[in-house]
């Protein structure tokens, strides 16, 4: 389920709909249905799952905390400097990018960008 999940940008919708189908698969694993009233924590203590949203945030810091100590001469890298052109865009909110949602992950966590390069405290 959260394979190459590191590049998604996640917003909310997309992050309840990941837990929906999370709890849905822990509830299958433990062979009980919703018919059984067994509260959700219940259900996450028993297996000793963590949140999938926490998961997913930790696998994009991670990929993150991997590009940033890469040299700048790499294709990880030479991608963040990239410059949009000036784009005509639809109407509506704009998209939501991987950046925006790195920001957000790590005022989430209370970590700055300077901490990436230092991986044991990564």
């Amino acid at each position: 389920m959260l394979y190459d999940s590191e590049c998604w940008a996640v917003n909310c919708v997309h992050e309840q709909k990941m837990g929906v189908a999370e709890m849905t698969m822990l509830w299958w694993m433990c062979g009980h249905t919703r018919l059984d009233r067994i509260m959700n924590e219940c259900i996450r203590d028993n297996t000793g799952v963590a949140p999938i949203a926490e998961k997913m945030r930790e696998a994009r810091l991670r990929w993150f905390g991997h590009t940033q100590r890469r040299p700048l001469e790499a294709p990880a890298r030479r991608c963040e400097s990239l410059v949009t052109r000036h784009v005509k865009r639809g109407r509506g909110r704009p998209i939501k990018t991987w950046n925006e949602t790195r920001r957000k992950d790590m005022m989430y966590l209370g970590i700055s960008e300077i901490m990436t390069q230092d991986r044991a405290q990564w």
